[in-house]
């Protein structure tokens, strides 16, 4: 099958920008069925209950494929609405389409796919401004499309889908500059789009787009360097968009655009090995485009493409599987293509590509169901991709620890 995803599928579109019924809303001004009902029987909500983390100052930076920039915003603690962040939009590279947080919460790293670049910004923990760091951008391979930090806030490792390999970079912790590792890039398999690093930091993994598969590789802790693990890679659903690790690193999740479903699997905290859990994979919606955790690792969300809408799922905590949440899937607006949890689990966020907004939702903490955000959708750039987020702990900003 050939890469159909945002290069191939997403951006090409850029002009239509099809908007919905209620997803053309004032939001901010910044310039395969799946089970369950039917997507648009269940329209979430308005949600204004009070969050106990109000306290929290968040922000969120979205990367705009389309208007190759980032969209910052600050969260409303209390609403989960989004305001802009003076400043916003800040430039990025051609075709911006990932972002990671470093774990130290002071640089923020972008990848763009359309100049072959990762940009770097140092991030205003008071404000949530943006501001490039000396140097960047800094050279990846030819289509850059994931991103990924590890832990400890060392490594930054960069999926290059048109090379078939991952760069690596060592980051300054002064500067946040990148500087290549011996032996970057490593090979991957064929059009890798989407990388995580499991929360221990001692293995990677990067879905295979071409490949159906799942690359997995041992992080050498001292020098960043990566090592295919045995058994690598291990076989995924049709064209696979999107991996991340759950937050006890017991169980892997993986979402597949043309088999419109997730694979689930257990990782070996030894070796990395990953084996499929029972069941999997899982029904999603059509052409689902990744996978959400919240904080707790009790349930998941995924965003489904040609659907126009969420998956929700209740994480078994013993044995991984999904179970579709009630109410599952909640409508979203045109195109939803990524999906992002705040630190508090309280809320999550669906990036819609073609209507240019972002769907806000509240989070029940004991079911997991979503119930719309007042203001939702919130306005974008131009074909939003990717959200990363943060939370003020004194002089810095840190991310969620997924």
């Amino acid at each position: 099958m050939q890469k159909t995803h945002f290069i191939a599928r997403v951006l090409p579109s850029l002009g239509i920008a099809a908007l919905f019924a209620g997803c053309s809303g004032p939001g901010l001004s910044e310039r395969v069925t799946p089970p369950g009902p039917a997507a648009d029987s269940q329209t979430p909500p308005a949600q204004t209950l009070v969050n106990p983390d109000a306290a929290a100052v968040e922000f969120a930076y979205v990367t705009n494929a389309g208007s190759s920039n980032i969209s910052a915003y600050k969260i409303d603690a209390t609403s989960g609405a989004l305001s802009k962040v003076p400043g916003s939009p800040f430039t990025a590279g051609s075709a911006a389409l990932a972002a990671a947080v470093d774990p130290t919460g002071k640089f923020l790293y972008v990848v763009n796919d359309g100049s072959a670049n990762v940009s770097a910004y140092t991030i205003n923990a008071s404000s949530g401004a943006l501001k490039l760091v000396k140097g960047s951008p800094f050279a990846a391979g030819t289509n850059p499309d994931a991103v990924a930090v590890d832990p400890a806030g060392k490594f930054v490792y960069v999926a290059n889908s048109g090379n078939n390999d991952v760069s690596a970079y060592k980051i300054n912790a002064n500067s946040g500059a990148l500087t290549q590792l011996a032996g970057s890039p490593f090979a991957t398999g064929s059009s890798p789009i989407a990388a995580t690093v499991d929360p221990n930091g001692k293995f990677a993994y990067v879905a295979n787009f071409n490949d159906n598969d799942v690359s997995a590789y041992a992080i050498n802790a001292a020098n960043g360097a990566l090592t295919q693990v045995a058994g690598s890679p291990f076989a995924a659903g049709s064209a696979p968009t999107g991996v991340v690790v759950d937050p006890k690193a017991a169980f892997a999740y993986v979402s597949n655009d043309g088999s419109s479903n997730v694979s689930a699997y257990a990782v070996d905290n030894s070796t990395g090995a990953l084996t499929q859990l029972s069941g999997s994979p899982f029904a999603a919606g059509a052409n689902p485009g990744g996978v959400a955790l919240d904080p707790g690792g009790k349930y998941a969300y995924v965003p489904n493409y040609t659907s126009d809408n969420v998956s929700a799922y209740k994480v078994s905590l013993g044995s991984g599987a999904l179970t579709q949440i009630k109410g599952s899937p909640f409508s979203a607006c045109s195109e939803a293509t990524g999906m992002a949890v705040d630190s508090s689990g309280t809320f999550t966020y669906a990036l819609n590509y073609g209507s240019a907004n972002i769907s806000a939702y509240k989070i029940n903490a004991k079911s997991g169901v979503l119930m719309k955000v007042k203001g939702s959708p919130f306005a974008a750039g131009t074909g939003p991709a990717w959200m990363a987020m943060c939370r003020r702990s004194g002089n810095a900003c840190k991310p969620p620890p997924l």
